[in-house]
């Protein structure tokens, strides 16, 4: 009887590549590369179920695919982070042609200048938005693209404090906290009616529009953060841009954002593209990649990495970050995505996001029992004070396959039943209508 040694297609090297390299190790088995771990951990017992085909694979994962409720099966109130917008069908027709599936570091740029060129124009693109001077070639996503913010503008200015506006994010407030507890980085959370700051402050990190949806006011709060010498730093919505005044226009100093209502999926969190925007003297401290053009021998325009020093493969000691890659994918999409809608097309978006959201919110303020608690100009959410608590009338609203707002209890325990409602231009006159109607039905 002869056994026949199956090699998976998901390992690289055969069983005889494998014996040259154990025999350049000195030893005669790839177990023997365990031995450091005690044998009682080196195989515990796995209680998991037999093996499946692929086709069984396949059922499984479309049976567990269903349970969920599609964001197109029904209208949507929920953002909070994570918006439902219109995406062009040229988005995916283009980012998923052949030509951009490749690896995604474009050290070679004798190689790699279509990705470099679509960098470069990403990087414009983002530095426009925000009215800043430079941008990187983006980041993991929104949250860690504040908390690099923040290092950044703690290595700028030498101080060890940082002020977070409470209405910033939750979810990004807990990251910084991440970022800077290992580095001995004091992260404290202020009012924006008076923000405690000082002169060992290094930044004051707003949220624009806030958490809550509201637009405060940049202009006051930047003068306060100057006037201690630190750093004003913004994670500002990229829709929102069309419509108002950037944070560059407030004298920010860092500018970061979520990519993600740029043309990318809500897909169950991510992943996204992190925005990161700075003043020009601060750009050896920006973090991330960096797409430069150029001109080769011959006078031909030509893109390539520049200012590479700051990064973790070339210094990795004094990098000023680890992320030493970008999410150039999605970074493609929402150069298409912007490219595709223009200038107009993205007020057009914004103002559509607007003007339904206050459409929501006046019907829902002249229900009985309901009530809009807090008082400013917003955006595309605001937050609704409810009768019930919000998991209640969200598990109504799901009967009627609405998708309800973020239910804010924990967030904001100075409410009552808060509730977090987003409207973009997704959401129709009737979709708007009818939840506010199954609103009514609760008191």
């Amino acid at each position: 009887m002869t056994t026949t040694h199956f090699q998976s297609h998901y390992i690289p090297n055969t069983q005889e590549e494998q014996a040259a390299m154990l025999a350049t190790l000195g030893i005669s088995s790839i177990d023997e590369l365990f031995l450091d771990i005690p044998e009682e951990h080196r195989n515990p017992p796995l209680d998991l179920p037999d093996p499946l085909s692929e086709l069984e694979i396949q059922q499984e994962l479309a049976s567990l695919a269903g349970k969920n409720r599609p964001m197109s099966s029904g209208p949507s109130f929920l953002g909070a982070g994570s918006y439902n917008h219109f995406i062009p069908a040229v988005v995916k027709a283009l980012m998923t042609r052949g030509e951009f599936l490749t690896a995604y570091t474009p050290y070679q740029a004798e190689a790699s200048q279509g990705t470099l060129q679509v960098i470069y124009e990403f990087q414009t693109l983002v530095a426009n938005l925000y009215d800043m001077d430079v941008a990187n070639a983006g980041m993991y996503d929104g949250a860690t693209s504040l908390a690099e913010a923040v290092l950044m503008a703690c290595r700028v200015t030498r101080r060890a404090q940082v002020a977070v506006a409470s209405t910033v994010s939750p979810t990004y407030r807990r990251v910084i906290q991440t970022y800077c507890q290992s580095q001995g980085i004091q992260v404290d959370v202020v009012s924006t009616d008076a923000p405690d700051l000082n002169v060992q402050t290094s930044c004051l990190v707003l949220q624009y529009p806030n958490f809550y949806g509201y637009i405060e006011d940049i202009d006051r709060l930047s003068a306060a953060a100057h006037r201690q010498e630190a750093l004003l730093v913004v994670s500002a919505d990229p829709t929102a841009m069309g419509m108002f005044q950037p944070p560059g226009h407030y004298g920010a100093d860092i500018v970061t954002g979520e990519g993600q209502p740029l043309g990318i999926p809500v897909s169950y969190g991510g992943p996204y593209v992190g925005l990161f925007s700075t003043k020009q003297e601060y750009i050896r401290q920006m973090p991330s990649r960096l797409s430069g053009r150029t001109v080769d021998s011959q006078g031909r325009t030509g893109y390539v990495l520049t200012l590479q020093t700051r990064e973790q493969h070339i210094r990795r000691e004094r990098a000023t970050s680890n992320i030493c890659t970008n999410e150039a994918l999605y970074a493609l999409a929402s150069t298409i995505y912007l490219a595709a809608l223009g200038k107009q097309g993205l007020r057009q978006v914004a103002e559509l996001c607007y003007q339904k959201a206050h459409y929501a919110a006046s019907q829902i303020a002249g229900l009985p029992g309901y009530s809009l608690p807090v008082d400013g100009p917003f955006f595309q959410e605001f937050v609704a004070q409810c009768p019930a608590p919000p998991a209640d009338i969200n598990r109504k609203l799901m009967e009627k396959n609405i998708l309800g707002g973020l239910d804010l209890t924990g967030d904001a325990p100075e409410l009552t039943n808060p509730m977090l409602i987003c409207v973009t231009e997704m959401n129709t006159r009737q979709e708007i209508d009818a939840l506010v109607a199954a609103l009514g039905e609760v008191n």
